[in-house]
């Protein structure tokens, strides 16, 4: 999760360098959401001690 955030995190940068204010925005947005679902599952696998499938 906390790589598709990322690579989200890269498109809203070039986007927004770009001139593209729309696709920046909603790239953003969508990293924002993918980073706290991310942390809200590492801190809960944490929590239980369980490790995710490799």
């Amino acid at each position: 999760m906390i790589g598709w955030a990322v690579t989200f995190l890269i498109i809203a940068l070039i986007a927004g360098v770009l001139g593209f204010s729309g696709i920046a925005g909603t790239a953003v947005n969508i990293a924002w959401i993918l980073f706290v679902v991310g942390l809200i599952l590492a801190i809960i696998l944490f929590i239980t001690g369980r490790r995710p499938p490799l």
